[in-house]
């Protein structure tokens, strides 16, 4: 046994391959914090527990590890649950590890410090699960449990609670509880539906793919696979890169685009990977695909969801497209014009019918683009610049090039996600890329990119204020209210955070990327339109 559950918490999950974890060090956490440094963990502290979770996801996605985060009890735990709310939206692996009241004052309502009348119920209604748990035993169960789910399962946000008392004592758990459990194999779909499904994109006159954020993990399979179909493929935002953009049968993450959805109303075979193609993605249009609609997915109910399914591979995309792959090998295609063909006729549409939403953004993002060099990552968030114009100006060629999150949409994701990808990616150019508004929702997070001695360009898109929602009022016929923003001296507040701060206009904007990211260190360009 060893000497204390905080520790055998922490080994297990350093064993389990992570090495970095996220948060606030509290009065009732530091026995999480005690073995960091002994078990080789980086621990990044960020100035708010919210920007912690947007920054573990943010490494995640460059690691393929989950994201981890550690809380105080009561405020700190609350604080970092928009975090959790937007890992379960967007089906990414975090874990959050929390402090609780001590076993028997559960809910007591005497004035505790951090004292909260349910944490583990107020996290469980936004979490996959959250635990309490009663031992030291428990709470190793409980971290075998969170891999456990983030290998094999839709990955989601998972909580654990330790009472403190329990967090502090010593632990009763044996020592062979403290090793990794190893990795099942991912599951297969059925064979004689991998066979329909083969059959039906072999004999297709105009397939199409859809990929989402759960064919991520197989992302070169998906490559082969569409080469084997010749089709062209769409992506959700959470599948962007998994086909790397510039391929001939890339069309970017598009779907948003009424262009896109002609495609896919066209296709007499609509091939989807791990996307749930929610209404988000889609800008509220749903996908009426005229043909045969195959659909892969790790959850049963996942295969129906926002679109019918003819043809339902239940099991891991790790599995299932290989055994597409396999199916297809050899059998004959049907005659019809090459995918790359249909993507190059269409691309210029899709890219007049993006600019047109807001040439003036896009003219933005397509600066930006020009001073990105190869293999940058961006991060942005709920702001115009990126849902208006970045997901189409910005092409990567791997998943976790674009950070996003489409389905919650929250501001304030984009900074610190840019930090945590930085961690996770060092040897990668990373550009933030958002508005004020956004911006303003976790700019303290500038000081922690300046104390990790980053290397992070964030470039500060500033309309005034709540651009959307202004224009959402006068549509309403409301009189703009709450939406004209007063501005701080940008250049100046990045100054005074000891990062470099300038103000560029869009002429000279991808100019002055690159010469930030070459120059290293901290940036914010204030851009003001």
């Amino acid at each position: 046994m060893s000497a204390a559950v905080g520790h055998d918490v922490m080994a297990l999950v350093r064993a389990y391959g992570v090495d970095t974890v996220f948060g606030i060090p509290g009065t009732h956490n530091l026995e999480l914090y005690r073995p960091l440094a002994p078990l080789g963990f980086r621990a990044v502290t960020t100035r708010h527990e919210q920007g912690a979770g947007y920054a573990a996801d943010g490494w995640a996605q460059q690691t393929g590890q989950p994201g981890v985060v550690i809380t105080t009890s009561g405020p700190g735990l609350l604080n970092a649950l928009s975090a959790a709310g937007t890992a379960y939206a967007e089906s990414r692996p975090l874990l959050i590890l929390s402090p609780g009241a001590p076993r028997g004052r559960e809910g007591a309502d005497r004035g505790a410090l951090h004292e909260t009348k349910d944490p583990t119920g107020a996290s469980g209604a936004v979490v996959a699960w959250s635990r309490r748990v009663g031992s030291g035993t428990e709470a190793v169960q409980a971290v075998h449990d969170a891999f456990d789910l983030f290998r094999n399962e839709r990955p989601r946000p998972v909580h654990i609670e330790i009472p403190l008392d329990v967090l502090e004592g010593p632990s009763d758990c044996p020592a062979e509880l403290l090793v990794p459990r190893p990795a099942r194999e991912p599951r297969p779909a059925e064979p004689d539906q991998v066979t329909a499904a083969a059959v039906a994109l072999a004999g297709a006159a105009a397939p199409v793919i859809v990929v989402g954020g759960g064919a991520v993990p197989t992302a070169a399979d998906v490559v082969r696979l569409a080469e084997a179909v010749d089709a062209p493929v769409l992506t959700s935002l959470n599948g962007k890169g998994v086909l790397p953009e510039t391929h001939p049968l890339a069309l970017g993450a598009e779907l948003r685009l009424a262009g896109a959805r002609k495609l896919v109303a066209e296709a007499d075979v609509l091939l989807v990977v791990g996307s749930k193609v929610g209404e988000a993605e889609t800008w509220f249009e749903p996908l009426t695909p005229a043909g045969t609609v195959i659909r892969v997915d790790l959850e049963e109910r996942q295969l129906r969801a926002n679109l019918r399914c003819d043809i339902g591979l239940l099991g891991d995309a790790r599995a299932v497209v290989p055994q597409l792959l396999a199916a297809l090998e050899d059998r004959p295609r049907a005659a019809r014009p090459a995918g790359a063909e249909v993507v190059a006729d269409l691309l210029p549409l899709l890219r007049a019918e993006a600019t047109a939403l807001s040439p003036e953004l896009m003219a933005v993002a397509d600066a930006v683009a020009a001073g990105l060099p190869a293999h940058a990552i961006v991060a942005g968030d709920s702001s115009q610049i990126t849902y208006l114009a970045a997901t189409s100006a910005v092409q990567v060629d791997r998943p976790g090039g674009f950070l996003y999150m489409a389905t919650y949409a929250t501001l304030g994701y984009g900074l610190p996600a840019a930090i945590g990808a930085r961690v996770g990616a060092p040897d990668r150019p990373v550009v933030c890329l958002v508005g004020d508004g956004a911006l303003m929702f976790s700019v303290q997070e500038l000081v922690t990119a300046v104390e990790q001695r980053l290397d992070l360009v964030v470039v500060c898109v500033d309309n005034g204020g709540y651009g959307e929602i202004r224009q959402n009022e006068l549509d309403r016929g409301i009189a703009p209210i709450g939406v004209e923003l007063t501005q701080p001296d940008w250049p100046a507040l990045a100054t005074a955070f000891g990062a470099h701060g300038s103000r560029s206009e869009v002429a000279g904007l991808g100019s002055a990327v690159a010469a930030a990211i070459a120059a290293g260190g901290v940036h914010l360009i204030h851009v003001p339109l």
